[in-house]
């Protein structure tokens, strides 16, 4: 029977394939619709950049197939062997675990149940709850959805933006990838543009009963893009501070009456030391002024049986009690502990663990690891996973802003040097672990500790990555911009191999500009823009890209590197090809090609040399292909695939297979891709690559309903 494929399922289909997912697999997909659109129209058609143009395109396809009854049937079997990926919603963990302390905020909890249960009625269930620092915003939506399980049984996501490299928290694209990832996408799977990632959120909860909350917001462009459709999906953005223009049920977290606060102080130092301190009580609750992150500290600090006491340095009653009670915890404690808390904290590390903290105070790990536990008995720092720490944000800018005054500007910079260098060395290690025969990343360090393999690279790079980009724009502001560049470029493996594309950007856009204003010359700079343009290109952003991988060719032939102008203009084709720019991408990378055969022996990148050839050969044949010149596309598939099967590199001649066999199926032969799709499954089965498999089974459908 003849399928009428009609225009809106073409403009559902390019929007799927223009948002779609990332990785390898979203890329063969993006390319294969281009090749197709440039057969049924007979001529090549770019891109389009946004629903109007993917709109256009697909009213002018829609005309072209309306008449030939063979090249609907092409896109009617495209269109139902690639249809929107069934991504599962997980259930996660759940929330983080509730405080044993909770005191009071009964009419708060009141609020968010009634936003929760409210009739619907085409108004998304939103709430943000907001206070001042150390409220106690985080541990009332925490106790509220400790009791919410029954309510939203597909799901409970909790969000924590304070974790983020970046001063003011992660961008809206990138929250939107860190919930996904939370809701259990995988992250090959998750789209790279935000509209695509949007609509995949959208996608996962509906239908769905959910609750989604979202800690230390501080933005509303940060959650926009989260606020529900659905009807049984609640919002809880929280914020410590003061509300932002969201539109939801504003919530305030009030102050502790005394009373409470009492009882909160009784709940975490058992109520004989409270009897104790009675007479110091008021003054106490007067300092503490219902903060019940203040009053947990001085709780804490009662159970050391070291009655709080006032102090000129913790100001007026109206200072921030959070600043009063950390000032009151530093002076409690040794003074080589709040000596290395101060110096941590000058650098605002996202985390920080025992070796970290040394670096710091230029004692020994082992030395650190004792101040910081001595530090958490205070609530002065707060304990993760794995032997790592943090400050709560209030704290972390007090002790910051002390270590100036008490310790001089020289010692406070020494400090931030020292960690600038730990972290240097480690990323260097892991990322030599993670590429040990790429170029793009430097030789480990003949010093410092290395990692065993390439697995233990990258989970070194992964657990450090935060601290490596915050560290970027610190070596940048403390002038260190050598440093600053070096560790840009050890985010390469992370990029490549582990797509953290949203999270290396700004580090790598800095690190690009600091090199342009200073070294413009260099092979560094050459090598970032490289980077940058890589990671702009995975996120689609062409123009960006392309105009870094530009500047990247310029800068690596100043520089007479021949590998790397390569490489650069390898990556133009790259870029071209995504576009559906398949003669000028073709042009590329026969350019790529004629300037990798200009590597002689001895010089660099001589080893590498025929792989190149290779995968430059593999390009060729797929640009070939977009440009419907298959017979010539053949040749060049065959000859990367043989190079492959003799190296014996299973995924490479697994992709090249994918290749050929798309190019044998619009050849007509499919045969001959059937044997070719079998091949590569079998090669790729091994290697656990599920995205490429599914789409080799996408493609045996289409071949088959050919034949």
């Amino acid at each position: 029977m003849f399928e009428i494929v009609t225009v809106g399922a073409l403009t559902a289909f390019l929007t799927a394939v223009g948002n779609g997912a990332a990785g390898e697999m979203g890329k063969q997909l993006l390319v294969t619709t281009g090749a197709l659109v440039r057969r049924t129209l007979g001529r090549e058609a770019p891109l389009p950049a946004g629903p109007a143009g993917r709109d256009v395109l697909a009213r002018e396809l829609h005309a072209r197939l309306s008449g030939d009854q063979q090249q609907n049937g092409e896109w009617a079997q495209l269109l139902r062997s690639m249809p929107v990926p069934a991504v599962p919603l997980g259930t996660g963990v759940g929330l983080p675990p509730a405080t044993r302390n909770f005191t009071d905020r009964q009419r708060v909890l009141k609020q968010l149940t009634q936003e929760a249960v409210r009739p619907a009625a085409g108004r998304p269930r939103v709430a943000l709850l907001y206070g001042p620092p150390g409220i106690g915003t985080t541990a009332v939506g925490l106790y509220w959805g400790a009791a919410q399980n029954a309510r939203y049984p597909d799901g409970q996501f909790y969000l924590d933006l304070r974790d983020a490299a970046a001063e003011n928290g992660p961008g809206p694209s990138e929250v939107l990838l860190r919930l996904l990832l939370k809701m259990g996408v995988e992250r090959g799977r998750i789209p790279p543009t935000e509209a695509g990632r949007e609509e995949l959120y959208r996608r996962l909860t509906a239908g769905r009963r959910v609750l989604v909350v979202i800690d230390h917001a501080s933005a509303v462009a940060q959650v926009r893009n989260l606020i529900p459709a659905a009807p049984e999906v609640f919002l809880l953005v929280i914020a410590s501070g003061p509300a932002f223009a969201l539109e939801a049920e504003r919530i305030p977290v009030p102050r502790l009456g005394d009373r409470d606060a009492v009882k909160m102080l009784r709940k975490v130092a058992g109520p004989e030391k409270v009897a104790l301190a009675k007479s110091q009580l008021p003054a106490l609750l007067g300092r503490c002024a219902g903060n019940a992150f203040a009053l947990k500290a001085a709780a804490m600090r009662l159970l050391t049986e070291e009655l709080p006491s006032a102090d000129p340095a913790d100001g007026p009653t109206g200072h921030s009690p959070v600043r009063g009670m950390a000032q009151a915890a530093c002076r409690g404690l040794g003074p080589e502990t709040a000596r290395l808390c101060r110096l941590v904290a000058v650098g605002g590390w996202p985390a920080f663990d025992a070796g970290l903290a040394g670096a710091a105070a230029g004692v020994a790990a082992e030395d650190a690891a004792r101040m910081l536990t001595e530090a958490v008995n205070v609530q002065l720092v707060e304990p993760l996973h794995e032997g790592r720490h943090r400050f709560r944000p209030e704290v972390r800018r007090l002790l910051a802003d002390a270590a100036g005054p008490e310790h001089g500007i020289a010692e406070s910079s020494a400090a931030v040097f020292r960690v600038l260098d730990r972290l240097l060395d480690r990323a260097l290690h892991a990322a030599h672990a993670a590429l040990p025969r790429s170029w793009r990343v430097e030789p480990a360090p003949v010093d410092g500790t290395p990692y065993g393999d390439e697995a233990a690279g990258m989970a070194a790079l992964r657990a450090e990555a935060a601290n490596v980009i915050r560290a970027v724009s610190v070596a940048h502001e403390y002038g260190r911009l050598d440093v600053a560049q070096r560790l840009a470029r050890t985010l390469w493996p992370l990029q490549l191999k582990a797509g953290y594309w949203d999270e290396v950007l700004p580090a790598l856009q800095l690190a690009a500009r600091c090199a342009d204003e200073h070294d413009p010359d260099s092979p560094t700079a050459a090598a970032l823009h490289f980077q940058l343009g890589h990671c702009l290109g995975e996120l689609r952003r062409w123009e960006e890209a392309d105009r870094e991988t530009q500047l990247a060719v310029v800068g690596e032939r100043a520089a007479g590197h021949v590998r790397g102008e390569a490489s650069s203009v390898e990556l133009l084709g790259l870029l071209l090809l995504s576009q559906w720019q398949y003669g000028a991408a073709y042009e590329r990378f026969v350019e790529a090609e004629q300037l990798y055969r200009r590597i002689s022996s001895g010089q660099a990148g001589a080893e590498d040399l025929p792989r190149a050839l290779a995968l430059a050969e593999r390009h060729q044949g797929r640009a070939l292909r977009g440009l419907g010149r298959l017979a010539e596309s053949r040749i060049r598939l065959e000859s990367a695939r043989d190079f492959f099967v003799a190296q014996s590199e299973a995924y490479n001649q697994g992709r090249v297979l994918t290749d050929l066999a798309e190019t044998l199926h619009d050849a007509g032969d499919d045969a001959s891709a059937l044997a070719g799709i079998a091949e590569a499954e079998r090669l790729l089965r091994p290697e656990g690559a599920t995205p490429h498999l599914e789409y080799l089974a996408g493609l045996r459908r289409r071949c088959e309903a050919a034949q």
